[in-house]
């Protein structure tokens, strides 16, 4: 057995999530493609096997261990980057309709790699900054957007919110100081057809405090929105 392989384990047993062996294979063999696409171009400061078992793949299962996700639910990764949480979430659970966006088309290349190596043909790979992918057909298409350590709470509504059906959920998974973000954004929630369902707090190991929001879609969001990045990020809601 790899030494990343026996941590991902130890990793994944101490917070109690199961995986398969074909999981824990893909995970290994993800983790590999990651390390080896980094020496090329920058996709991850985290490359020690214990940072990446517990920050990139533990945190990003903890949203499985928190969120019930139907079978065959569609989701969207808004601001995947390397793929977290998206990749991982479609190793542990191969019956979603995955697509991953990003506004850096480099990190798509090493994305469609992995997808090639793991035979994961059916996800789907858009090159869009966030706030002009909802301005396609993929506005109010899918059951969860999620996105993880992006942008502050309020400005993630605005961007996440439009691409989910009305009866789906964003979810947004955060570290430290949740309560106040989720406080400043209530505004947006609501102005953006949104309802706060719950918020689920943990620890995780040495990497610290952490937090799962989930906000459910009640209605359609206003066709004002989203608005340009730079009128999001000066003017949030």
């Amino acid at each position: 057995m790899s030494d990343f392989k026996r941590i991902l384990i130890d990793t994944l047993s101490e917070f109690k999530i199961g995986l398969d062996d074909t999981a824990v294979d893909r995970l290994r063999i993800y983790h590999d493609l990651l390390i080896e696409w980094n020496e090329k171009m920058n996709l991850t400061a985290l490359t020690e096997p214990h940072d990446v078992a517990l920050k990139h793949f533990a945190d990003s299962l903890m949203l499985l261990q928190y969120c019930d996700m139907e079978n065959s639910a569609s989701v969207i990764d808004v601001g995947t980057g390397a793929g977290f949480p998206g990749m991982v979430l479609k190793i542990a659970r191969p019956d979603i309709q995955l697509t991953l966006l990003d506004s850096l088309n480099k990190r798509l290349i090493f994305l469609e790699a992995v997808c090639d190596v793991l035979g994961f043909g059916d996800v789907r790979l858009i090159h869009s900054r966030a706030e002009d992918g909802s301005r396609t057909k993929l506005r109010d298409r899918f059951d969860i957007a999620v996105s993880r350590a992006v942008a502050s709470l309020n400005t993630l509504c605005e961007y996440d919110m439009p691409y989910v059906k009305v009866g789906g959920r964003f979810i947004a998974m955060k570290g430290k100081g949740a309560d106040e973000e989720l406080q400043a954004a209530r505004n947006a929630i609501t102005t953006l057809g949104g309802q706060f369902l719950q918020k689920h707090d943990f620890v995780l190991g040495d990497a610290g405090e952490r937090s799962i929001i989930e906000i459910k879609k009640i209605s359609e969001t206003p066709s004002q929105y989203p608005r340009k990045s730079k009128q999001i990020k000066n003017k949030p809601l």
